[in-house]
């Protein structure tokens, strides 16, 4: 059973072809309740933070936030709600509505969403969430969509780590995030968070991520059998010179066992 995808959130045309990977994983017979943990672009966040509306809307139709959920939530202390301008100028949550919707489609009124607004979390805080979160991840009724793109490389993200042994740019850019996305696979928060401090790398979701990689280290030790795998990667061009730019998309499923 697929329980959770690690997918990006990029204009569809450069990348919907990726993410299409990780939610073709998703079984929407099973499916019941969907989490979707995106970073904050826009705002400083020191927690996470949930909606504060019932109701979002796609092209395809509706998608119902879960109240029932979001109390449970709130009731810890450990969240914030976001204004209505902070929800609407989000996209990281906003650009899997429609692929939510899409691989739903077949039960579409018998699933909920709840969306967390994901802050600049300590890695203490990451764990503190993770927890909390695995009890829901340990239910294979719900599904947990991580929203992360990954390098984002050139000078207008002021990021321009290149490894010449590599090669090309682009190779040198591969090989990065390939090193972080094998990390992941390991499942290892502790590896995954010296590797950011080591490289730095740009990926704008791996407060999300560390939530997850988290949650599952809870489980596992639990006796819960997991693993992760990365299904795709691409990126947004191909840099050769330090005036180009690009973003790098990887999307992966979690499988329970």
């Amino acid at each position: 059973i697929c329980s959770c995808v690690v997918c990006l959130h990029a204009g569809y045309t450069y990348c919907g072809s990726c993410a299409a990977h990780a939610y073709k994983q998703v079984d929407p017979n099973i499916t019941r309740k969907i989490f979707i943990l995106g970073p904050s672009h826009h705002v400083p966040l020191s927690r996470c933070a949930l909606s504060s509306v019932d109701i979002y809307r796609t092209p395809l139709y509706d998608l119902r936030i879960d109240q029932k959920i979001y109390g449970e939530l709130w009731k810890t202390g450990m969240f914030e709600r976001m204004s209505l301008q902070t929800d609407e100028d989000e996209h990281s949550i906003e650009m899997h509505l429609p692929y939510t919707a899409k691989a739903m489609e077949s039960h579409k009124d018998e699933f909920t969403i709840i969306p967390v607004l994901v802050g600049a979390l300590s890695e203490s805080k990451e764990q503190e969430f993770g927890k909390l979160f695995s009890k829901y991840l340990a239910d294979p009724s719900n599904l947990f969509v991580v929203s992360s793109d990954f390098c984002h490389w050139g000078q207008r993200f002021r990021y321009s780590y290149y490894d010449e042994s590599q090669g090309e740019i682009y190779r040198s850019i591969e090989h990065l995030d390939k090193m972080g996305m094998s990390i992941i696979e390991q499942l290892d928060p502790v590896s995954f968070s010296n590797y950011l401090k080591k490289y730095h790398n740009t990926i704008c979701g791996r407060h999300p991520i560390g939530v997850l990689l988290n949650a599952i280290n809870e489980l596992q030790k639990n006796g819960m059998n997991m693993s992760f795998s990365f299904l795709n990667y691409a990126q947004s061009s191909q840099c050769r010179n330090w005036q180009d730019s690009s973003v790098s998309y990887a999307a992966g499923a979690l499988m329970v066992h």
